[in-house]
C-alpha cells in the first residue's frame, strides 16, 4: 500500500491543534495515523500553513451562482431579497456555467460537503459529477395555506427529480423539503413539512432581519413590500405578538435535526427559548452563521460569542454567489477571526468537525481519525485562502 506523508506549520485534527505532528495516508485519502514529527523519516510533504481535515459549507445557494456581482452590497435585507426574486431569469447557459465554475471554486477550496439550498433541480446534472458530497435542501415557498398542497407536491418533484439524478453519482447526497423561511411559510404549508421530514436534516433561515419578527409581533413592516411582488398585499400570516422562531418552531415535533441559518439578529432570550423547546420536543438545532453574506447584506455579523456562551452546535456557511464575494470556508473563518476575535481552534471546529456532525456525514469526515477520510486541506496562515491537497 502507498502512503502519503504530511506535514506543515500548524495541524489541526477537527478538534484541536496538534503541532509536530505528521499526518500518515493511504493514496486515497483514508486516515492511517498521526504520529510525532521527530519519528517520520525524511520522506513527508511538507507545507507553510495550517493542515486542516476538508471544510463543511454548511449553507449555501448554488443555483444562485449567475447573480455573482449583480446585486450590490449593502443593500439591506429587503431590497436584497427584491432582487434576487426579481433577477433570476438569465440564459441557460449562463446558469449553468455559473453553477459549474462555483462547485469547481468550492472543491478546489477544499469543501468536501455542502448544505446546498435550491429551489430548482438546476444544480442537479453538476452534482451528479461532483466530488463533493451534497446534502440538498429544496426550499419551499409557500404562503397561503389554500396553496399549500400545491406548492408542497411542486417542490416534492424537483425534490424527487435531485435524487433520482444524483443516484448515479458514487458521491453520497440525500435530498429533503425544507421551509425557506418564517416570512414565506404558511401555517399549513409548515404542518405538510413537518409530516415529511421525521427524522431528516432540515434548514431554515432564521432572524436575519428585524422585520421578521414584527411581521409575526404585529403583522406589519418592511416585508410587505417583497409580498407585493407575489400579489399579496397584506400579511398572510398569523399574528401571534411572539417573534418569529417562538411562533414557526413548535410546528416542528418529530425529531428533525434543524439548521437555523443566518441569526443575525437573534437575541438571547430566543436562543434560550429555541434550545429548550428544541430539548422537550426531541429536535437538534444547529446555529449556522454566514458572516460574509451579513457583512454583504447588512453589513452586520452576528454576536458570535453569544451563541458560544449558550453552548450551541455551531457551523458555517458562505450563502450564495448572490451575496458574497467568494465562496470560501476559510474567507468565512477569516472574517470571524479579525472581527470577532473568536478562537481559531474554535472556528477551525465549526468548519471541520462540528459542519460534518451537523449533516450527519462524521463517521467520515470532519476529522483526522483513523479510517475516515476527510480530505485534507491546507489554509493560509494568513487565513485568506485554501487549498485542497488530497
Amino acid at each position: 500500500m502507498a502512503y502519503r506523508k504530511f506535514k506543515a506549520t500548524h495541524l489541526f485534527d477537527g478538534y484541536s491543534f496538534k503541532d509536530d505532528t505528521v499526518l500518515i495516508t493511504d493514496s486515497d485519502g483514508k486516515i492511517i495515523d498521526l504520529i510525532p514529527a521527530s519519528s517520520t523519516g525524511d520522506d513527508c510533504e511538507v507545507y507553510d500553513g495550517i493542515l486542516t481535515p476538508g471544510f463543511i459549507n454548511a449553507h449555501c445557494h448554488l443555483e444562485l451562482s449567475h447573480l455573482k456581482n449583480i446585486i450590490p452590497p449593502y443593500t439591506g435585507l429587503i431590497e436584497f431579497l427584491c432582487s434576487v426574486v426579481t433577477k433570476r431569469n438569465f440564459a441557460r447557459e449562463v446558469i449553468d456555467q455559473a453553477i459549474h465554475d462555483a462547485e469547481n471554486e468550492m472543491y478546489q477550496n477544499g469543501i468536501v460537503a455542502v448544505g446546498d439550498i435550491g429551489n430548482t433541480a438546476d444544480t442537479a446534472c453538476v452534482k451528479s459529477n461532483s466530488k463533493i458530497r451534497w446534502q440538498n435542501f429544496v426550499e419551499v415557498l409557500s404562503m397561503t395555506d389554500e396553496n399549500a398542497y400545491k406548492e408542497i407536491e411542486h417542490y416534492q418533484a424537483v425534490c424527487l427529480k435531485m435524487h433520482q439524478t444524483l443516484l448515479a453519482s458514487n458521491i453520497p447526497h440525500r435530498s429533503v423539503l425544507v421551509p425557506h423561511a418564517p416570512y414565506t411559510i404558511s401555517p399549513k404549508s409548515f404542518e405538510m413539512i413537518n409530516e415529511r421530514t421525521a427524522g431528516q436534516i432540515i434548514s431554515m433561515h432564521n432572524q436575519e432581519h428585524p422585520a421578521e419578527d414584527e411581521l409575526y409581533q404585529k403583522g406589519g413592516g418592511d416585508y410587505l413590500k417583497l409580498f407585493k411582488i407575489f400579489g399579496i398585499d397584506v400579511s398572510p400570516f398569523p399574528v401571534t405578538g411572539k417573534s418569529s422562531i417562538q411562533s414557526v418552531l413548535p410546528h416542528f415535533n418529530h425529531g428533525q435535526k434543524i439548521l437555523l441559518i443566518h441569526n443575525t439578529y437573534m437575541p438571547k432570550e430566543d436562543i434560550v427559548w429555541a434550545n429548550t423547546y428544541a430539548a422537550a420536543n426531541g429536535l437538534s438545532l444547529v446555529y449556522c452563521l454566514c458572516p460574509s453574506a451579513n457583512a454583504y447584506i447588512e453589513n452586520r455579523l452576528p454576536d458570535v460569542e453569544l451563541f458560544r456562551q449558550m453552548n450551541c452546535h455551531l457551523v458555517l456557511g458562505t450563502d450564495s454567489y448572490s451575496s458574497n464575494w467568494q465562496l470560501s470556508i476559510a474567507a468565512e473563518i477569516h472574517l470571524l477571526y479579525e472581527k470577532k476575535n473568536i478562537p481559531l481552534d474554535v472556528l477551525l471546529q465549526m468548519a471541520t468537525l462540528n459542519g460534518a456532525i451537523a449533516l450527519n456525514w462524521d463517521d467520515e469526515l470532519g476529522s483526522f481519525e483513523k479510517g475516515k477520510q476527510p480530505g485534507v486541506v491546507l489554509l493560509s496562515n494568513d487565513l485568506l485562502s485554501s487549498r485542497r491537497i488530497l
